[in-house]
């Protein structure tokens, strides 16, 4: 069995590379090696990501306060915040650790030959602590070492132990390929999910711009009161998207409706800045 896990880890390391490196625009690599769990420690973080292919399929990730802090401190230091408050830290940290399970949970698909989502995941360490784990070591570009390890559910041991052949028919696959199992293709072109991504409606705001007032001068606001923004009248406006930052353009009037004209997609950096 654990000649068919080491892909899926490989896999795994390869991915929380690239989104560190994305992220922080650092450079890192990883390594692992299977391990049992590591003794518990104080502040952890132990990560819990259910797996949608049955009840009680789920990896866990824990990671000790150093990893965790530095992972989050320098992702948000190289967006262009000078200060990181731990709060800030954990949540980009568990940000980029989504991010790399998904690509696991795609690795898993694809061992199993169906498509394999992640679930809502929570702060939650496992009871028991599982039997098959890995120790990660990630080497940052500043000489710095951080290490993690996953543990894998028995119920996913199972289910990567059990032959493709055993999923057909299986009443949780996409209803378009629960008609014929042989007409079910072992790596669709365009995940089902997909498309019902697409139809998500987002709410798109535009901001003219941002003020602090006292709480007295709140209250003297009346018709007629004029409060001073932090943008010039020349200068572009802000696309939000889900209240994320996403571009920048210049007002324009079309058939006697407001509008904007796209002129600049902001940077991966600018849009972390944004969640502030």
């Amino acid at each position: 069995m654990s000649e068919a896990l080491r892909p899926l880890l490989d896999q795994w390391a390869a991915a929380l590379v690239q989104v560190i490196q994305s992220m922080a625009d650092q450079k890192a690599e990883a390594n692992w090696q299977f391990a049992p769990a590591p003794a518990p420690e104080s502040e952890q973080i132990w990560w819990e990501q259910p797996l949608q292919i049955a009840p009680g399929v789920a990896v866990w990730v824990v990671a000790p306060r150093a990893t965790w802090e530095h992972t989050g401190t320098v992702t948000l230091k190289a967006a262009g915040l000078e200060t990181v408050e731990v709060a800030e830290a954990k949540n980009t940290y568990i940000e980029i650790l989504g991010q790399s399970l998904s690509a696991f949970a795609r690795a898993v698909g694809a061992a199993i030959g169906r498509e394999v989502t992640c679930g809502p995941g929570e702060e939650r360490a496992p009871e028991p602590l599982p039997e098959t784990g890995a120790a990660v070591t990630v080497n940052f570009g500043d000489s710095t070492v951080a290490t993690l390890w996953i543990g894998l559910s028995s119920k996913l041991i199972a289910a990567l132990a059990a032959p493709p052949e055993n999923h057909k028919g299986d009443e949780r696959l996409p209803a378009k390929y629960a008609d014929s199992a042989e007409e079910k293709p072992a790596h669709p072109a365009t995940p089902p999910t997909m498309d019902l991504l697409l139809e998500v409606e987002l709410p798109v705001s535009i901001s003219f711009g941002k003020t602090a007032l006292p709480m007295k001068d709140v209250l003297k606001l009346t018709t007629g009161s004029i409060v001073e923004l932090n943008r010039g009248v020349n200068e572009h406006v802000e696309v939000l998207v889900n209240r994320c930052l996403i571009a920048r353009g210049e007002v324009v009037v079309v058939e006697g409706n407001y509008g904007v004209r796209i002129q600049q997609i902001v940077s991966r950096q600018d849009r972390l800045r944004s969640f502030r």
